[in-house]
């Protein structure tokens, strides 16, 4: 079954399984075992032994990142310690005088924490949460902002851990041709225009619609469906933190990793994996096209920890003992996302997105590479085919790996047809990661807001979809474009997606207000 269609049946099982039984870890388990089960041939004990084989190949790996996540933790139940997070919220709440400030300060602060999507989601959910409960926003919708705010940010940021990821899939200047996307890139920029709509024009649909109306007029803000059992517990904090108390260590924890990411960039041997200071790149874009994405969040995010903590005891906002007790506050609120995010690696691997085991990979290298298709389908054929793929695997970064190399093969490394479907790839590849059930920016956001994780990934489907029929139709007018040059194609494609989503907000409001009368 090794890189046949078959490869991707375990996904799908986990996805059919989370959204019909709403138990996310014993559904990824599953699926993570059927398609052990197909490697080993139906042998039970291979299927294991399989398995857990993955399972620490995955997580070994990932160490960096779980570092990264558990540091995270740390940081935010000291940020609530010392009484930061409070006072921001407080004081946001003494500006903030309506719904639409509320959500429209969450996308800010979303758009503002670009270096990483798994440090957005966590801060931004424990900041303004208690604001917008104020304004009786649903967590549903709160949970959709944070998504949205965080991986379409960090793939148009070109400092961020995304565009280091993408830029060691490029070739040559890899930072430079990632750069040269970010125009392009309509998904990921029609989805940050979508949120600051629905900020200021309000014409929500679909099950979101039903959620909003259920906290606004009965102060659910779960709209009837279960809280998460892995919602953190309340942190005692300082009565006397300061709006700087969050500000702060969020700038250092920010300056920190970009740090980080310029030290691995100009001394990470990626032969040896180890850091080499013999080694150096050219300048800073080199070195941020050359780093190590994870193992730079990890470095940086613990140098934070250290002058954060410091910093605390030096303003006694917060106490030796009660940053010690921090450590481990911070990793138990963590474990259930770790615990996702493996089983998430974990599939991926199963299944071979970046080749081995079911070795996904060669099916689509297999299908794809010798396609009859008119080059001007490219860029939406690959944005649909990203889509799925990221939705299956629940993981942008390895359908990045997959596609990317492939379209620079097919197409080149340059060139307006060549950019134009690479930058597809990557909208295509954060859209299925932003809907998958499986994805761990998806499960994060739910976190943050402390929302059911079902129900957050049921009512931002339709949002996200909306927009990607919409860049999926603006990628067609663009590849039969690409021939007028990068510029006017670049225009005629923006003109045909904000026209697009124009006439959808027409056209929903419109409905809202007809079924209302």
């Amino acid at each position: 079954m090794e890189g046949t269609l078959w490869a991707f049946l375990p996904a799908l099982i986990a996805i059919i399984l989370a959204l019909v039984t709403k138990q996310v870890y014993v559904s990824l388990f599953l699926g993570i075992f059927v398609g052990a089960m197909m490697y080993a041939g139906g042998d039970p004990l291979k299927a294991m032994f399989t398995l857990y084989q993955v399972m620490s190949e995955k997580v070994g790996g990932n160490t960096p990142i779980i570092v990264f996540l558990v540091v995270l933790g740390i940081l935010v139940v000291l940020m609530q310690k010392s009484g930061g997070a409070k006072a921001y919220g407080e004081w946001a709440g003494r500006k903030i005088k309506s719904k639409s400030g509320a959500l429209a300060a969450t996308a800010g602060l979303g758009c503002l924490i670009f270096v990483d999507d798994y440090f957005n989601c966590l801060t931004v959910g424990s900041v303004m949460r208690p604001v917008t409960d104020k304004f009786k926003v649903s967590r549903a919708k709160l949970a959709y902002i944070i998504d949205a705010t965080a991986a379409p940010v960090c793939i148009i940021a070109p400092i961020s851990s995304w565009a280091a990821a993408v830029a060691g899939e490029l070739e040559g200047d890899g930072l430079t041709v990632f750069i040269s996307t970010i125009p392009f890139n309509v998904y990921a920029l029609l989805t940050l225009v979508m949120v600051f709509t629905l900020c200021y024009v309000g014409f929500d649909f679909g099950k979101m619609k039903k959620n909003e109306t259920v906290a606004l007029e009965t102060g659910d803000l779960h709209a009837g469906a279960a809280e998460n059992d892995e919602k953190s517990a309340e942190v005692l904090s300082n009565p006397n933190g300061k709006v700087r108390h969050l500000l702060i260590p969020v700038i250092v924890l920010i300056a920190c990793c970009i740090g980080g990411m310029i030290y691995t960039g100009f001394f990470y041997n990626w032969d040896t994996g180890l850091i080499d200071t013999e080694l150096q790149s050219a300048n800073v874009i080199e070195a941020f096209s050359n780093c190590d994405a994870g193992l730079s969040l990890a470095i940086g995010s613990t140098i934070a920890l250290f002058i954060i903590a410091i910093y605390y005891m030096i303003e006694k906002v917060v106490s030796f003992k009660e940053i010690t007790g921090s450590f481990t506050e911070g990793f138990k609120a963590m474990v259930p996302a770790i615990l996702i995010l493996t089983f998430a690696w974990s599939i991926s691997g199963i299944m071979g997105a970046k080749g081995g085991y079911l070795d996904a990979q060669a099916f689509v290298e297999a299908n794809l590479a010798g396609s009859a298709f008119p080059q001007w389908l490219f860029p939406a054929i690959f944005f649909i085919l990203a889509g799925a793929i990221a939705f299956s695997t629940g993981t942008s970064w390895g359908t990045f790996g997959v596609l990317v190399p492939i379209a620079v093969t097919i197409l080149g490394g340059s060139g307006t047809m060549a950019i134009l479907t690479v930058s597809a790839t990557l909208g295509g590849a954060v859209f299925g990661d932003h809907v998958s059930p499986i994805s761990d920016t998806t499960i994060l956001a739910s976190a943050g807001a402390e929302c059911n994780h079902v129900d957050h990934v049921n009512t931002q489907l339709p949002y996200a979809s909306l927009i990607a029929g919409i860049a999926a139709l603006s990628y067609l007018v663009a590849g039969l474009c690409a021939s007028l040059g990068s510029v006017l194609c670049c225009i005629i494609m923006w003109v045909a997606a904000l026209a697009l989503f124009a006439g959808a907000v027409f056209l929903i409001k419109y409905l809202n207000k007809k079924k209302a009368q």
